[in-house]
């Protein structure tokens, strides 16, 4: 009889302890660890010994890369890193509505019109995944529904059935009859989630998993879940909006910094072949505080529109929300511009918010986001088709910034007429916009508001000096 130790996995690190406590002993993170049973595989004396597999030097292993199964939509195949790999699996988490099942049933679709797609449902009936089907007009015969949860029939359906893709929706629902814990546990996603792996690897089948998220936006279970897997997707937005985002976290075949853009309408989703149009096609024209800047996602420069409104107030305390920049950072570029242009916005409050629900991570956007708030404290509106790029540093000076001369061409190509860049870049010779460069935020305020000022002069209508 399998002998079973009891231990103790914390689902933030994956850690693991021999005794619980209050306390992670790796991560420090409190209330995380959960107990976890180990079972012992029985060992036959008599067996033979298994034999090792034999070292090989590297320059002696082939280089063939692996072939690709491309999808019928483009950006999903930008996110995976040019196609589906066969043996991989994919996990892809976003929160309840957003659209992970539809994303699935559609790339089920495409690849249900050359070869077989064997879907799992584990929350909903075969009735509730045809009526999505028929909705979304992915009715092909070539998919094979299978509502079920034990981990031993899925995987002899996949082995009988031998897919060209399989969807697992989702692992939180799929259990194994050889380990104790309810669906959804950390013992039962992690050697699902394992189980499945080993699989797609002996039989070369993609799979693709669901996975629930926490309220804090990562995905539920254990975090050795995401080691697991070769690829991990998250798909973004807000379920009021139409743009979703699905961003790669994690690729073991491709970079994971690219963005796949859909937008969600009636008909489920449909691929953005062109962010930057689409975001910048209902841009407010001529408005104060509103700033369009470049930001790099992956090996692509997307034009989005930044917005700030600076409202004076009688409470005794402001408030400062960030809609799609990190908070930290909007503090960072306020204290900047108090220190710099001598402002002062200790009695306003202050709403900053990226359009089209995309989140900039990139330190390229700052320049933009200070003229856009030195726009609106003095209702100022930027002046039409000028594209801000560039770095702030604490001492208010303009840094450069990678891949300019993208950044400027991706203008261009959308009608913009002017840019403000950091001084020194030597970009923009070949753009064909008209490219003012900068060196400090005093010098882009007086190149972007007013007439070359000197140093201590006073903006009019801004309340800002320049120092």
């Amino acid at each position: 009889m399998p002998k079973s130790t009891i231990t103790f996995v914390c689902t933030e690190c994956g850690g693991e302890s021999i005794r619980w406590a209050g306390q992670c002993p790796h991560c420090r993170a409190w209330n995380t660890l959960q107990e976890f049973q180990v079972r012992e595989a029985a060992r036959d004396s008599r067996s033979r010994p298994h034999e090792a597999a034999r070292p090989l030097p590297l320059s002696e292993i082939g280089s063939e890369d692996a072939p690709r199964m491309p999808l019928g939509w483009g950006e999903l195949n930008r996110v995976l890193g040019g196609g589906v790999v066969p043996g991989s699996i994919v996990l892809i988490g976003g929160e309840p509505g957003v659209g992970k099942s539809t994303l699935l049933m559609h790339a089920a679709a495409q690849v249900a019109r050359v070869g077989k797609v064997l879907y799992v449902s584990g929350e909903e009936s075969g009735h509730q995944v045809r009526m999505r089907a028929q909705r979304l007009g992915a009715l092909e015969p070539n998919i094979l529904l299978l509502a079920e949860n034990d981990l031993d029939a899925i995987c002899e359906a996949i082995r009988s059935e031998a897919p060209g893709l399989a969807v697992i929706d989702s692992i939180q629902t799929v259990t194994d009859a050889g380990f104790e814990g309810s669906a959804g546990s950390v013992t039962q996603v992690r050697e699902s989630a394992a189980r499945l792996m080993r699989l797609a690897k002996e039989t070369g089948v993609p799979v693709f998993l669901v996975g629930h998220v926490t309220k804090e936006g990562s995905i539920a279970g254990p975090r050795v879940l995401e080691h697991i897997v070769d690829t991990v997707l998250y798909l973004e937005g807000d379920r009021r909006q139409e743009l979703r985002i699905l961003r790669a976290t994690k690729n073991r075949f491709g970079s994971a910094e690219e963005i796949g853009v859909f937008a969600m309408g009636e008909a489920g989703l449909e691929e953005v072949p062109d962010p930057s149009a689409a975001i910048l096609a209902g841009a407010a024209s001529a408005a104060p505080g509103t700033v369009i800047v470049a930001a790099m996602e992956g090996t692509r420069p997307l034009l989005v529109e930044v917005q700030s409104l600076v409202n004076k107030t009688q409470n005794s305390m402001v408030r400062r929300v960030a809609n799609g920049i990190d908070l930290n950072r909007l503090h960072m570029i306020l204290a900047v511009i108090e220190k710099r242009l001598q402002a002062s916005f200790g009695s306003s409050d202050i709403f900053v918010s990226v359009a089209g629900g995309i989140r900039i991570t990139e330190p390229a956007a700052d320049l933009g986001l200070a003229l856009s708030i030195v726009s609106n404290e003095s209702s100022r509106p930027m002046p039409d088709g000028l594209i801000v790029i560039g770095e702030l540093g604490l001492a208010g000076e303009v840094r450069r910034v990678s891949q300019l001369e993208r950044r400027l061409q991706e203008a261009a190509r959308h009608g913009l007429t002017r840019a403000l860049i950091p001084a020194g870049a030597r970009a923009g010779r070949h753009s064909g916009l008209d490219v003012v460069e900068v060196r400090s935020l005093a010098e882009a305020v007086s190149a972007v508001f007013s007439s070359p000022i000197k140093s201590g002069a006073y903006i009019q209508g801004a309340g800002l000096t320049v120092s």
